[in-house]
């Protein structure tokens, strides 16, 4: 892997980092306080284009790749982790088109998500699953040259803000297949949100599929091959993660570097005491470490090769390390940390979020596990 960021990525980088700060930094309290998802944000982010970087251009993208994908989500998350998931997750819809949509399919399907005219969410987990495929309830039979799903989903990102969804169910030979489903169709319906400990505004909510139907046609992939493909696009999503624990962990380290330089105590910043500098060194240096641990990720996708164990492994590494270095900050502002008012809270709690959501950090060690005894 070359290191060195080639000229159209280093604009990529240095635009997005600006956006951050002049569009979405200025949001990110009250889009966590009011956990109100934001709209206005997102009609900024597809001026920039930041829905269709993976993707090439006849399918509306830019075709600028998976690693740039990875450098505008950093950005947004050291402004608001929201924000960067958004785009983080948007690619698990797309992702899924892209890779097993017929053409048809992905003319009418997924180029209104890579151009950000519409926004999609993923309906894979249910009350039972956790992340086990076999523990999948939600059924869908084919009747009449349509499929009619029945079942729930819980915690689907974006279920709010999107209007079309990937949904998965067990089919008539009980195997799991893939849907794409309008969710403007009668019987998705919205139930409660899920207010959570972090990423607020979110728009998670819980699904309920009422006797939905969709055309024979709107089948994704092979019929039963919906694992295949969940697989798949998580595996891509996991990299948005990943870069969302490095953006949260340096806006952590950017705000302790500057509070330590400027609160005084025995006559001297914090900042000169040996127990601060250790923790600002070990905060640098596991972000350095995670950073191009999500790059090198990206990197290998934009190659074309798989990334199911690596995305683990980048993921498992970047949420840990996101939380013990929001931990650290919070000790260098020491009480002050954990006001409301300030946002090193709101970073800590954002940093937890990146070990739960798009599997635990458990999920994560089984992969990788997996991988090595093979």
């Amino acid at each position: 892997m070359d290191f060195n960021l080639s000229e159209r990525e280093k604009m990529i980088h240095s635009t997005s980092r600006e956006f951050a700060v002049k569009v979405v930094l200025p949001r990110a309290a009250e889009i966590d306080c009011t956990s109100e998802f934001p709209r206005d944000v997102v009609r900024d982010m597809v001026k920039m284009g930041y829905f269709g970087l993976a993707y090439p251009a006849e399918y509306g993208g830019s075709g600028s790749g998976y690693l740039s994908y990875a450098l505008v989500i950093e950005q947004l998350a050291r402004a608001s982790m929201t924000v960067g998931a958004i785009v983080a997750v948007s690619i698990l819809s797309q992702e899924s088109l892209f890779r097993f949509g017929s053409e048809a399919q992905k003319r009418e399907f997924l180029v209104p998500l890579v151009q950000g005219k519409i926004l999609g969410c993923f309906c894979f987990t249910e009350p039972g699953t956790g992340s086990d495929p076999k523990a999948v309830a939600a059924k869908a039979n084919l009747e009449a040259g349509q499929y009619v799903i029945e079942g729930q989903k819980n915690f689907i990102s974006m279920a709010s803000a999107a209007s079309q969804a990937t949904v998965f169910a067990k089919d008539e030979t009980g195997r799991i297949s893939a849907f794409i489903v309008p969710t403007s169709v009668a019987g998705f319906q919205l139930r409660e949100p899920c207010e959570t400990l972090g990423l607020r505004g979110f728009g998670a909510c819980v699904v309920y599929l009422d006797s939905v139907r969709v055309p024979k046609g709107n089948l994704l992939g092979e019929k039963g091959g919906g694992y295949e493909v969940m697989l798949e696009a998580i595996s891509v999503e996991r990299v948005g993660v990943a870069a969302q624990a490095v953006g949260v962990a340096q806006a952590a380290l950017d705000l302790s570097v500057e509070y330590a330089g400027q609160r005084i105590a025995y006559e001297k910043p914090i900042a000169r005491m040996p127990t601060i500098q250790w923790f600002l060194a070990e905060m640098a240096s596991r972000i350095e470490a995670g950073r191009w641990l999500a790059y090198r990720t990206a990197f290998l996708r934009d190659e074309g090769q798989s990334i199911r164990n690596d995305s683990a492994v980048a993921k498992l590494f970047c949420s840990q390390m996101a939380v013990e270095v929001t931990r650290m900050a919070m000790q260098v502002h020491g009480a002050y940390g954990t006001m409301k008012s300030l946002p090193v809270e709101r970073l800590y709690r954002d940093a937890k979020m990146t070990e739960v959501y798009v599997g635990v950090s458990e999920i994560q060690r089984a992969i990788i596990a997996s991988h090595l005894i093979k």
